[in-house]
Formats: structure tokens, C-alpha cells, sequence
């Protein structure tokens, strides 16, 4: 029963936002996509922000997962309506360059494996399917997606499904081949050279050779698509990258991905004071891959994932906390992953249940939506570049909706625009009132008087994610929210080396933005 789990579930990211129905339509965009600086444009030079759901298709069988449960329009439908914009669908090298198994069936390659329930699934909810060989059935996949508005970006997850075998010249046979299977096909939007490049050849100068190479023969072979590279140590390293870039004919197509994932630290989470563990992870973070956005390059962070179940796994959450934080602050491109299963296995970071009907999590996939839209970006600013206080642990803003009534945490599609000032203020742009705290455990509130140290607002901590100040009494306080969503000032907690300690209520972000904002609004 070692064998891989074939109907794992879709990994779905950013679902549900909070103030926009699902039977929203979304702006069809300018296809193909392009990079300008560390974003990435479309025809028009306007930012397109990848909000991708990971599908993956390069398991055992080389079907794409949940075509046993649901028709594969409705998926497509499905992540369409909950407003993704892209697929990331993985895919196997043998795919295209092993002809034994690239000339099976759909049927004939689960008959192989010993999966009949999966085959009296697919017969009944893709009959069309069932006897196309294995390629016809990804590119209808692909196809689906397209007639739904959702863009693709194919990405080449191992060589043979289950095992480790690499070969540099075949798998760049293989980019060639894929990329000119989907030249012309213009939802196809980007494809991933290699995930996690591993084996003996996972050496830095090994690495420039063979991703050049590929890279090359994929832009070749299909010019539009953006060319997205992966880095080593399980694809968290790409430091490499600090003072070489690598060399290419091509302009406005390359993009790099990362991963970053609460599991992949170990047990660090969950030993360490989840301030310091933040910082921590942050500064590897910047100094691994994201210094090439300030290099002005595209950074998407491709897998990032934690238990959908809602239990209290001090690791997962708060590393999904502090990760939430960077990736608004950031405005990252991204993608939420799921891990592979055995037959069987219940996948519990997985966001729909294993009959692919339910959504397992709401709460976690309503966090989330706060930055499946772009903060900023070319041709966004719809307003000038102002603060949100972003609250990870939530997924929602501070906003107000008068001078009398507690500031609240809401959807960040109606959030203040908020300025900090050099005096470490932060006021409402465009008026005179500015964010006070008055005594532990009251709300915060707005006032004009703001040259008191009540109405300074410092970023403190390792994680530099609690806003500090000082109530009228002189005691230091720290932004925190309450049980009804009420921003108030409390003691701040969890600075000390407590490592059971949860911060979540008190860690805000500061997030830049050219949104439109309601801070046009009358007091009243």
C-alpha cells in the first residue's frame, strides 16, 4: 500500500473574500504575461498577481487528481467562482518522453496500478477522458481551465512518478516537448523549469548549467510563457543568485519561485519564542530569495501549506501567522500547496474534503483573501500609496466607521488609508485624526491632539509585528484585538522567551497599498 495516493485533494488558495459574492465575474486579462521589475504585467503593463491553487497530475497514474469525484468543468468552475486566477498543474517528465507509458489510456493506467474504484469514477463523472492517452487528458484539463477564464502554469514535478531518476538531457527534451505541446494555448501562462532540483547535480555551478539550458530550450520552443526557476535545498536557496544572475538571450520572462513551509523548520516553531522564530525566519527568508525583489526580479512563493483541520498546532499556526504577515507586507505572488498522500490518506492540508465538496477550513481560507487581489503594483494605483494594518492571525484591517464608535477589524477591501509619519503617528490620510491609546484593556481610539506619547506608535519585537505606545498613565501597550474584533491596547505579551506563548492577537503588519480606501468617509 505504498503506493502514491491518486485522488489527493486540490489545494485551493485564497477563497472565500470576505466582501465579494462567489458569483463575481473576474476581468479577463491580456494574455500572455510578461515581467516588469519584480512584477509581473500583462499586454497592457498592468500587474496581474498569481493566486494560484496547486492541482496535481503527476502522481503514479499521471491523471490529474479528483477527476474520480467531480466532473472536471465543475473543478475548473469551482476555482473560478472562489476567485483564483491560475492553476499551478504539476506534471511528470515520462509524461511526454517515455513512450511506453505516454502512449497508455486514462483506463489502461489505473487498470495498472490496481485502482478500479478510480476508473468507475472517471467513467462516470469524465467518460470523455477515459480512453484518451495520458496527454490528451492533461491538455482537456488544461482546456477546461481555459473555457473558465483560469490561467496555467505547468510545472515539471519529478521524472517517473515514485521515483528519483533524472536525466539533464531528457528532462530538457522534455520542457522542449511540453512547451511546444501548449505553444499557442493562452491560458497556458508559465512554466516551472523543475521542482525542488535535487540529486548529485544539486550544486550551484550545476545549477546555472542546466537551468540555462532549460530555460532556453522552453523559450525556444514556446516564447510567451513566463520561464520560472526554482532554487536548491528543497528549493529554499537562492542566495546563489545574490551577485551572479543567470545568463539569458530573453528579456521580461523570467521569474524565480521559492518555497516556504512551517514544516520544513523542524520543530523550531514550537521550541522557540514565536517572536525570535519569526524574525529568524524572515531575516533566512529575505537573505535566501527575497532580496530578489528589491534586485527587481518576481518572487513566487510556489508552496506554502498548514493543517486545514483547525486544531491547535502551535507550529503551524504561528508560522502561517508570521508568513501571512510577509507575504502582505511583501504583495507576494504565491501559491498554497498540498503534499502528496498514500492510498487512503485523509489530507488534512488540504483545503475540500476527500469527496471534493466540501471546504474544510472556511475560517483559514477567509485569512487568506485579503491579498488574493494585488496591494500595489504598475498600473493599480487607484489611489496613492497609503498603510493598511494588516492582522495576520485574521485576514482582516483596521477600519472605522465613525469618531464614536471602537475601531474594528474588517475586510480589507473596506480598510482605512493610514499614514506613519516620521513622528511614528498614524493617522488617517486626508484628515486630522490620529490612532491614541488610552488605557489597557479600553479601545483605541481617534483624536486630533497627536504630539503625545500616547499617540506614538513604534514597531517592536524580533518579529517587528506589535504596534507599542504608551496609555495615558505612562504603561506601555501593545494594539491588540478582543473578542468581538475590537481594536484595544493591552499589556504586550510574548515579548520574553515564553515559547508557549500565542502573539497572534497582537501581531499587526503595516502593509503598503495604492487600493482605493474608504477613508473618504464622513465622521458622524
Amino acid at each position: 500500500m505504498g503506493r502514491f495516493f491518486f485522488f489527493s485533494l486540490l489545494s485551493l488558495l485564497v477563497i472565500f473574500p470576505t466582501a465579494i459574492p462567489q458569483t463575481q465575474s473576474k476581468p479577463v486579462m491580456a494574455l500572455p504575461l510578461y515581467t516588469n521589475s519584480r512584477w509581473v504585467v500583462d499586454e497592457g503593463g498592468q500587474r496581474v498577481k498569481l493566486a494560484c491553487v496547486n492541482w496535481v497530475s503527476h502522481l503514479e497514474p499521471m491523471v490529474t487528481d479528483g477527476l474520480s469525484k467531480q466532473p472536471m468543468d465543475a473543478i475548473s468552475k469551482k476555482i473560478a467562482s472562489m476567485g483564483f486566477n491560475c492553476v499551478r498543474l504539476t506534471w511528470p517528465l515520462f509524461l511526454v518522453t517515455n513512450d511506453s507509458l505516454a502512449s497508455l489510456t486514462v483506463r489502461q493506467s489505473c487498470q495498472s496500478l490496481g485502482l478500479s474504484e478510480s476508473i468507475a469514477g472517471i467513467q462516470a463523472n469524465n467518460p470523455s477522458i477515459i480512453d484518451l492517452p495520458l496527454i490528451k487528458a492533461y491538455q482537456a484539463v488544461v482546456s477546461s481551465l481555459g473555457a473558465n477564464n483560469v490561467k496555467v502554469i505547468l510545472e515539471n514535478s519529478i521524472s517517473k512518478p515514485g521515483d528519483q531518476y533524472f536525466s539533464a538531457d531528457l528532462w530538457i527534451k522534455g520542457l522542449s516537448r511540453m512547451a511546444t505541446i501548449f505553444n499557442g494555448v493562452s491560458n497556458v501562462v508559465g512554466m516551472s523549469l523543475r521542482n525542488e532540483f535535487q540529486g548529485p547535480r544539486q550544486k550551484v555551478n550545476d545549477w546555472y548549467r542546466y537551468m540555462q539550458k532549460g530555460a532556453e530550450a522552453l523559450h525556444l520552443a514556446n516564447p510567451d510563457i513566463l520561464v520560472i526557476l526554482s532554487g536548491l535545498s528543497y528549493d529554499k536557496d537562492l542566495s546563489f543568485l545574490r551577485n551572479q544572475q543567470v545568463n539569458l538571450t530573453f528579456t521580461r520572462k523570467l521569474v524565480y519561485e521559492v518555497h516556504w513551509n512551517g514544516f520544513s523548520d523542524g520543530k523550531t516553531w514550537e521550541s522557540g519564542n514565536p517572536n525570535q522564530v519569526c524574525g529568524r525566519e524572515v531575516d533566512n527568508f529575505m537573505r535566501l530569495s527575497g532580496f530578489l525583489l528589491d534586485q527587481g526580479w518576481p518572487l513566487l512563493v510556489s508552496e506554502f501549506e498548514m493543517d486545514q483541520r483547525g486544531t491547535n498546532n502551535v507550529n503551524d499556526i504561528s508560522y502561517m501567522n508570521c508568513f501571512l504577515a510577509i507575504a502582505a507586507e511583501l504583495d507576494l505572488d504565491w501559491s498554497y500547496y498540498l503534499r502528496d498522500g498514500v492510498i487512503g490518506l485523509n489530507e488534512y492540508h488540504g483545503p475540500l474534503n476527500m469527496n471534493w465538496t466540501e471546504t474544510r477550513n472556511l475560517t483559514f481560507l477567509q485569512r487568506i483573501s485579503a491579498f488574493q487581489s494585488p496591494f500595489r503594483g504598475p498600473g493599480l494605483s487607484e489611489a496613492n500609496l497609503h498603510k493598511v494594518i494588516f492582522h495576520p492571525s485574521t485576514g482582516l484591517c483596521v477600519l472605522r466607521k465613525s469618531l464614536t464608535e471602537p475601531l474594528r477589524l474588517g475586510a480589507c477591501t473596506e480598510s482605512e488609508a493610514w499614514s506613519y509619519t516620521p513622528q511614528k503617528t498614524l493617522t488617517l490620510k486626508g484628515t486630522y485624526f490620529c490612532l491614541q491609546a488610552i488605557e489597557l484593556g479600553k479601545p483605541a481610539k481617534l483624536g486630533t491632539i497627536c504630539t503625545g506619547s500616547n499617540s506614538k506608535w513604534q514597531t517592536i519585537s524580533d518579529s517587528k509585528m506589535y504596534l507599542s505606545s504608551k496609555v495615558n498613565d505612562g504603561s506601555t501597550a501593545c494594539l491588540d484585538v478582543d473578542s468581538d474584533n475590537s481594536i484595544v491596547t493591552n499589556t504586550c505579551k510574548c515579548l520574553s522567551r515564553d515559547d508557549t506563548c500565542d502573539p497572534g492577537s497582537q501581531w499587526f503588519k503595516l502593509v503598503d497599498s495604492t487600493r482605493s480606501s474608504s477613508s473618504a468617509k464622513t465622521f458622524n
